[in-house]
């Protein structure tokens, strides 16, 4: 019988082996801490993981008592870490968006103005929440208080990419509104801006091609 095939969510979980070993619960609460704001998984698949990467020869499983109770902790073997640095050599695929209040705004012109302003407040809220957890991060890095501190520059790499990204949530969130406040009631009688049609196409142009065109 073949071993369950591995994602790119199984290497994660490999990748935090890498770090320390981990009991599954462990791991879950790791992938929530660490990964969810980028690599998000729905938590009941992620139970699984562990056990592919054993199947695989990836990972060993020992019980630890823990009072009366007993649990599995996982560890990475040579094999998983061979494994791991082959994989992370591989160029990996771009970002996918996925964003539901965008799409509900595409197609607004079913409702009216007020839906279209709930979906940005709650994307302005949405960016606010998130950015409690980054900026305690950041916090904490910059007084050396972060945790696994041999992976900070990694970190830091991936911490300043969400930055960016929700500043540029937030910034569009607070131009987008300032627009839709001016709007109609029926959205399909507001007005196309040149001037902001403009502005974007520079941006756009801005971007240099992909080297293989």
């Amino acid at each position: 019988m073949s071993s369950p095939a591995l994602t790119s969510t199984s290497y994660a979980f490999l990748g935090l082996l890498a770090v320390r070993p981990w009991t599954t619960h462990e791991l879950v609460q790791q992938v929530d801490r660490s990964l969810r704001r980028f690599w998000p998984r729905t938590r009941s698949k992620l139970y699984e993981e562990p056990k592919k990467l054993v199947a695989h020869g990836y990972a060993e499983a020992a019980e630890d008592a823990v009072g009366r109770r007993r649990r599995t902790r996982y560890t990475i073997t040579d094999a998983g870490r061979r494994a791991l640095a082959a994989w992370a050599r591989q160029p990996g695929e771009g970002p996918s968006l996925e964003f539901e209040q965008l799409l509900k705004i595409h197609f607004a012109d079913s409702a009216d103005k007020a839906a279209v302003l709930a979906n940005l407040y709650a994307t302005r809220e949405w960016v606010r929440r998130e950015n409690v957890e980054n900026l305690a991060a950041a916090r904490a890095y910059l007084a050396g208080t972060g945790p696994f501190p041999e992976r900070a520059a990694l970190n830091q790499l991936i911490g300043r990419f969400l930055t960016e990204h929700y500043a540029c949530v937030a910034r569009w969130a607070d131009w987008a509104i300032e627009q839709v406040e001016r709007w109609p009631d029926d959205v399909t009688q507001a007005p196309y801006d040149l001037d902001v049609a403009k502005a974007a196409l520079r941006v756009a142009e801005s971007i240099p091609p992909p080297e293989s065109a």
